[in-house]
């Protein structure tokens, strides 16, 4: 039992860069509520701040694996924390457009490092009964952070009132973000009391250190065992390190490469984190005000995490395939859903509703009254030309309120569909799948690079989705993300091999022709 808990003690330590990347991924879509309007942010340049961390881990993803090789992998993950934490500080200060950008890059490169270090460093302290779950706690601590992104969110909003001496329109993003600062400070005085990586240890000539790690989380029996392992199987890893992009292109590996290549895309281009990250946005288009969006998020993070879960009790029971048919197509569906719940809203202000606003030339509105738009585009855009971008942005969520007349139940059906279908398939299973497709010597290499295309897709699908609101509309935007479920769907049901319940070893000589 002790051993049990020390390792899965070491294993949440190291997995809380999860948390961090969950936490700033959630918490980005409150604060461009307000950090928009002040800095007078176009939607590229909103885009280019929300996406921007993504950019910067693009490259990190790259790298960290290699680097970790050179510096250890707990010696990098100290450094990842304290970049978490300058982060934090830098975009809470930031007193431009440029330096928050510059400061969520910073954040970029460490979250980036963290989803590839960490699982390494989980999976080189583990044994192969406890691994799988031990790796898994990497994907859910990244909900449980979108979870505490979302509810930081609501509770920032909820106490940014008229009446609030503390928090006002101006200040709150800025708490908002750097609240971060708490989680990334824990999490670099906690790795300290994390031992270094056993197998690092050893493919440094460290043999002995390597086995007292082992000895004291399992013993000295199981202990002598995992070393008599690490020592039949280091040359095969020090192999690894030698490679190079161009070996996964080999004859052998195309078909796998395929396939993971693909999933890794579809992960991305069905839209998920431009829904996490611009949750708020994406609530207020529906109508239900500034408030109930922020409290929303919540309920999405919520989903998000429960149905982590079931992805953890399944994968093992039901399979990787089955996950991924069921959740693709569950995907598919909610964002047509969606898509269809946009496409029936009107959009209307009367006059009652024009008199109430409070803000700066809102009488300006009665030019409008009673007009009726079949689109949010063309009703955004001619409120934006009278008003001003800026007043708009500021005040979007109560003039959506007033003046939309949609099914906002249905959307918010569709959009929670999404996620739960996410957070039990293409969430955690493409980590899964990506680990077993591959043989060892090609492991790391192979999702490096596939990590590098996967976060490109997120920051694209981030950049642009402000963009794609305000000039092809709610509807055809969620159109497009269904459109490329159904072919994901399509996909997977032609090529996608079923993984389960075989060794590494037999999935190579079946897959690696």
């Amino acid at each position: 039992m002790k051993t049990k808990l020390q390792i899965v003690f070491i294993s949440l330590i190291v997995a809380l860069g999860g948390f961090l990347f969950g936490f700033d991924a959630g918490i980005i879509s409150g604060v461009m509520t307000y950090a928009g309007p002040e800095f007078d942010l176009t939607e590229i340049q909103v885009g280019w701040v929300v996406s921007s961390p993504s950019f910067a881990a693009m490259f990190s993803m790259l790298i960290s694996g290699r680097i970790s090789d050179i510096t250890g992998r707990r010696k990098l993950l100290i450094f990842i924390a304290l970049l978490y934490a300058v982060s934090a500080i830098l975009s809470a200060l930031a007193a431009s457009y440029e330096i928050l950008y510059i400061a969520r890059m910073i954040g970029g490169f460490a979250f980036g490092s963290a989803l590839v270090v960490a699982p390494m460093y989980i999976a080189e302290i583990s044994i192969a009964e406890n691994r799988g779950k031990l790796v898994s706690l990497q994907q859910l601590n990244i909900v449980f952070g979108f979870f505490a992104a979302f509810l930081s969110n609501y509770l920032f909003n909820k106490y940014n009132t008229i009446d609030s001496n503390f928090l006002t329109d101006e200040n709150v993003w800025r708490w908002m973000l750097g609240i971060e600062l708490i989680p990334a400070l824990l999490y670099f005085l906690l790795l300290f009391f994390v031992p270094k990586s056993p197998r690092w240890l050893y493919l440094n000539d460290q043999v002995s250190k390597a086995k007292e790690v082992l000895v004291n989380i399992y013993g000295h029996e199981r202990g002598e065992l995992e070393i008599k392992s690490i020592e039949e199987n280091s040359s095969a890893v020090k192999n690894k390190i030698k490679l190079k992009i161009k070996d996964l292109l080999k004859p052998s590996l195309r078909f796998i490469l395929f396939v993971g290549l693909i999933v890794g895309i579809l992960q991305q281009i069905t839209g998920i984190n431009a829904v996490y990250f611009y949750a708020t946005s994406i609530f207020k288009q529906t109508g239900i005000g500034t408030d109930a969006a922020f409290s929303s998020g919540v309920l999405l993070s919520t989903i998000s995490v429960i149905f982590t879960f079931v992805a953890i009790y399944l994968i093992d029971r039901m399979g990787r395939r089955p996950l991924l048919l069921i959740g693709t197509a569950g995907i598919s569906v909610s964002l047509l859903i969606c898509a269809y719940g946009f496409n029936q809203a009107t959009y209307r202000l009367n006059e009652k509703d024009i008199n109430q606003f409070e803000f700066l030339n809102s009488e300006k509105l009665i030019s409008v009254a009673d007009k009726v738009y079949t689109n949010d585009v063309d009703f955004k855009n001619e409120i934006k030309t009278i008003l001003g971008t800026n007043v708009y942005g500021k005040n979007d969520g109560a003039i959506l309120e007033a003046a939309s007349k949609m099914n906002s139940t249905l959307i918010l059906i569709g959009i929670l569909g999404f996620i739960a279908c996410f957070a039990f398939s293409l969430g955690p299973v493409m980590w899964v799948l990506l680990s077993e497709l591959f043989p060892l010597k090609y492991r790391g290499l192979a999702i490096g690079s596939i990590a590098f295309v996967n976060s490109f897709i997120s920051s694209f699908v981030q950049l642009i989705f402000p963009w794609e609101l305000s000039n092809l509309g709610s509807s055809t935007t969620f159109l497009i993300y269904g459109v490329f479920a159904l072919l994901g769907l399509i996909f997977i049901i032609s090529k996608v091999p079923e993984t389960k319940g075989k060794s590494l070893e037999e999935l190579e000589n079946i897959l690696v022709k």
